[in-house]
């Protein structure tokens, strides 16, 4: 079975990166021999917006059955589920073979929920569960629908 390991570089003493829709590689490893299969680069680490479905769409499509990364935002959660990956979080600061030892002790947990806010949970985001965004009092009106009695 395929697992895909965010990473901040291409082998496997690389530290998994913690970010998913951004994380500079995705290091694709067979289950059973723990072996390097395939280096994907990550064009999205720079994207605007979408960086995490455009990321999850890619995961997808390697083939790969689980992911191991730190944190993963609500969009690319929807997308991997949907596709039938699990996803295990939470992995912070070990290296790629190190979260794959991990794994296969049963330290890492299944998450059934994502684990960071993503853009509409940021502050001033238009999707609740996030902090509430910088707030400006309301102007005037200049006849706006702000009538006087």
């Amino acid at each position: 079975m395929k697992i895909c390991i965010t990473s901040t570089g291409s082998d496997l003493s690389s530290f998994l990166d913690p970010r998913f829709g951004r994380a500079r590689y995705f290091l694709i490893l067979d289950s059973a021999t723990s072996k390097l299969e395939e280096v994907i680069e990550n064009p999205n680490i720079n994207a605007p917006r979408g960086a995490g479905v455009a990321s999850a769409q890619i995961v997808a499509a390697s083939g790969a059955k689980i992911v191991i990364t730190g944190n993963i935002g609500p969009n690319a959660f929807m997308v991997l589920n949907s596709a039938g990956i699990k996803i295990f979080s939470g992995a912070f600061g070990m290296t790629v073979k190190q979260a794959l030892e991990a794994y296969k002790a049963g330290k890492l947990k299944e998450t059934g929920q994502p684990t960071s806010p993503g853009f509409f949970g940021r502050p001033g985001g238009r999707f609740p569960g996030g902090p509430p965004g910088p707030t400006t009092p309301p102007g005037p009106g200049r006849g706006r629908g702000r009538g006087r009695r």
